[in-house]
């Protein structure tokens, strides 16, 4: 189980959004690339970084922030936010991005997740933002009548690294994961899936890492950090201990 902490970039800072309203936005840290830095040296295996403003504008729009966040840690980046074409796909994994989240386009445009998936084997995650089980795209700014669990079956044999279940209506709220919500997506597909929204306290992280949910690859966790509500090192101590047992 990997815990991802979450960098959302709004304006060049580090904020988090309160159910994806950009009008409520919390800034965490001036610095996104200072933030990265005390992520890696609290010892996470792995970054999550969303450009927010490009998840709107459709196109990367805080550039400059991820690329100071790739040239200053060694840990490997998964970014969403504005990826709708392939151009912007190789642009990013040239620079080092490990791994690139598409979500709009995933639903709008599935050829092209199938196509990048196929160039990029390993590469390319889809992102399914959902609200009661559907689909929010633009930047969550939309709701559609697309079910999450049927876009996600689209990918099941396109070689998609991860599907990444975010609950639009808990994210930034410290409601808890929607656990039943992202194990249920687990099981009716093969493509590993990542938990997101709402991720609160430690007992979150103890729930990740019970039987029930041993299909989940992980969850990404945001202003719990920030705030202090989870502390990293207990987080990341139960995880260790998890994995050697």
């Amino acid at each position: 189980m990997i815990l991802f902490p979450a960098i959302d970039l709004k304006q060049g800072l580090a904020v988090r959004l309160e159910q994806g309203d950009m009008a409520r936005a919390t800034v965490f840290n001036r610095d996104p690339t200072a933030q990265a830095k005390v992520f890696e040296q609290q010892g996470f295996e792995y970054l999550h970084i969303v450009d927010l403003d490009g998840a709107f504008a459709g196109k990367p729009v805080n550039a400059a922030a991820v690329d100071g966040i790739l040239a200053a840690v060694r840990i490997p980046v998964q970014l969403g936010g504005g990826i709708r074409d392939r151009a912007t796909i190789e642009a990013w994994l040239g620079k080092g991005v490990a791994r690139i989240i598409i979500g709009t386009a995933a639903v709008r445009n599935p050829a092209l997740v199938q196509e990048a998936a196929r160039a990029y084997p390993s590469r390319v995650a889809v992102g399914l933002d959902a609200r009661d089980g559907r689909v929010a795209v633009q930047g969550w700014a939309e709701t559609s009548e697309l079910i999450a669990s049927d876009i996600a079956r689209r990918f099941e044999d396109a070689g998609v690294a991860a599907i990444i279940y975010t609950d639009v209506t808990r994210d930034g709220m410290l409601r808890g994961l929607n656990l039943d919500a992202a194990v249920a997506l687990a099981d009716q597909i093969s493509v590993p899936v990542i938990a997101s929204g709402g991720l609160a306290s430690i007992e979150d992280v103890r729930a990740l890492l019970a039987p029930r949910a041993k299909k989940l690859e992980g969850a990404i966790a945001g202003r719990a950090l920030y705030d202090g509500r989870l502390d990293a090192q207990e987080a990341l101590k139960l995880i260790r201990t998890a994995r050697a047992t």
